[in-house]
């Protein structure tokens, strides 16, 4: 069960007495506008790689080209960028934790450009495959620095609200790739899937053009002895450059006190994970989370949708591709409904009711779907529409609007860039899988197939409540050593202390000059 928790910290009441709002704090409104091409448009990739795929099964050109491919070549098709995703794994940390978040998130974007581009202008199967691969494979550099930035970078008061939007902005890019190919149907050539996969490249572009207009993680500054910067930046942001305000201060406290304890007792490279039993029961989460995220049917929807349209009787493209793109704008409305509600309540209890929710949704689809297979009911086959739209709410609820929140408050600074792509390598290889063998399943086991997420989402209900801790109302530092127990969370609370027993008046000039 969750380790006990200890009492409101420094930082908390602070931030309980803040009653101003980022948007009437200037310094920290520029901040989040910016991080909004920079880091929360990332996922829009995936998003409109997901749409994308979608729709393209409806394209005649498209399904030409490639030779109607069905079964398990469509499911290579669409699995190989998840693919390229895992050929990341081993080197995302390297680059993030050596170069920095933001160089990081540029190198992703630069991969992807590229991958975009050869997808547009690929001339066969084998050069549509590698392209896809190489997409992904940038996708994850971007994704883990970008989450790790919002939470590292983000003022205490809306750092869950940051790590929420993350993941709801896969709608944009969702709905724009799903409506960029209900305008690309009307093309009678190629270009009906070509212009689409090269505008894939565009959130690639805003991350690359707005890079430098965001400053670097405090946190990685600090761990690279450049703790003035950091500082600067902590009173830039936090304390609208209010040197004499406490909460930078304290701020910059834990966090040096939280690095050195942790450095004293890290082991180096992939090991970190395993370290310790604490270590191994994040492992353990991120490693379910990753399954959690991408194996809860939601590949199925958000991939396969022409086919499950198919079956119920809703055969024209034209149609399809609009119910594609209904379904990605109601995701992206209510995902960010989700991510504006979810953060502000205990963690466990979220992922606990949006679990419930989705086990009821997808019983409820699969006997939709079949009796309308068995009955050949029109009824039931617009049932199933309904399931498939209210399976959005119940799935943003939490695995949306709280998965990189979760992640990177349960994972400690040094290795929070190892445990990011430690969920991403299991994340990505459930999506691998699951989109390879959707389609087989479609076609062999029709409605039997959806029994096996019923199935799976009751052990997704029993594992959360056994193993998820509660994380809710701590900042980062405190989590440090959520399973090492009170004794080194106190320690850190202490540092932050000695910061109010010797108020800070004259701060390092250097930061202050900087601030």
């Amino acid at each position: 069960m969750a380790p006990a928790a200890i009492g409101d910290s420094l930082i908390e009441a602070i931030i309980k007495n803040d009653k101003v709002r980022w948007w009437s704090k200037p310094n920290l409104r520029r901040l989040y506008l910016l991080l909004v091409p920079f880091c929360l448009f990332i996922e829009s990739t995936s998003g409109f790689d997901s749409s994308m795929m979608n729709g393209m099964q409806a394209l005649v050109y498209w399904k030409d080209y490639f030779n109607h491919p069905v079964g398990g070549q469509l499911g290579l098709l669409v699995a190989c960028y998840n693919l390229g995703a895992v050929t990341s794994i081993p080197f995302i940390s390297l680059v993030a934790d050596h170069v920095g978040r933001r160089w990081s998130i540029v190198f992703g974007s630069v991969v992807m450009l590229i991958g975009s581009i050869m997808q547009g202008l690929a001339v066969n199967l084998p050069m549509f495959v590698f392209a896809r691969i190489f997409l992904g494979h940038g996708i994850v550099y971007a994704i883990v620095s970008g989450a790790a930035l919002l939470g590292e970078l983000g003022h205490p008061k809306e750092r869950a609200f940051l790590g929420s939007m993350f993941n709801a902005f896969y709608g944009v890019g969702a709905v724009i790739g799903a409506g960029i190919v209900v305008q690309t149907l009307t093309i009678k050539n190629d270009w009906s899937w070509r212009l689409p996969s090269l505008l894939q490249s565009l959130p690639s572009l805003l991350q690359i053009t707005f890079a430098f207009t965001v400053p670097e993680s405090p946190r990685w500054l600090i761990s690279k002895d450049r703790g003035e910067e950091a500082l600067a930046i902590l009173i830039k942001y936090h304390a609208e450059g209010d040197a004499s305000n406490e909460l930078p201060h304290l701020e910059y406290a834990e966090i040096t006190r939280a690095l050195e304890m942790e450095n004293q007792s890290r082991r180096r490279g992939w090991a970190e994970l395993f370290q310790n039993a604490g270590m191994r029961r994040r492992t353990l989460i991120g490693t379910m989370l990753g399954l959690f995220t991408q194996f809860s049917g939601n590949s199925l929807i958000s991939q396969y949708l022409v086919p499950i349209l198919n079956k119920i009787g809703i055969s024209d493209s034209y149609t399809q591709v609009r119910y594609n793109v209904g379904k990605e704008a109601w995701g992206f409305v209510i995902g960010i409904m989700m991510a504006s509600i979810s953060p502000r309540f205990p963690r466990r209890k979220i992922y606990l009711l949006c679990v419930f929710s989705l086990l009821a949704v997808y019983t409820a689809w699969t006997i939709a779907q079949a009796r309308n297979r068995i009955t050949g009911s029109k009824e039931s086959g617009y049932a199933v529409l309904v399931f498939i739209f209210l399976y959005s709410p119940a799935y943003c609820l939490g695995y949306n609007a709280l998965t990189y929140v979760y992640m990177v408050e349960i994972f400690p600074y040094y290795v929070r860039t190892k445990g990011l792509s430690w969920f991403q390598l299991w994340g990505r290889t459930a999506a691998m899988f699951s989109s390879f063998v959707n389609p087989i399943g479609l076609e062999n086991a029709d409605w039997k197939y959806l029994l096996v997420y019923v199935c799976w989402l009751c052990f997704e209900v029993v594992f959360i409540y056994f193993f998820f801790p509660e994380t809710y109302g701590r900042t980062l530092e405190e989590l440090t050593f959520l399973f090492e127990g009170e004794e080194k969370q106190t320690e850190i609370a202490a540092a932050a202390q000695k910061v109010l027993d010797n108020p800070v008046i004259e701060v390092h000039e250097h930061a202050d000059k900087k601030a």
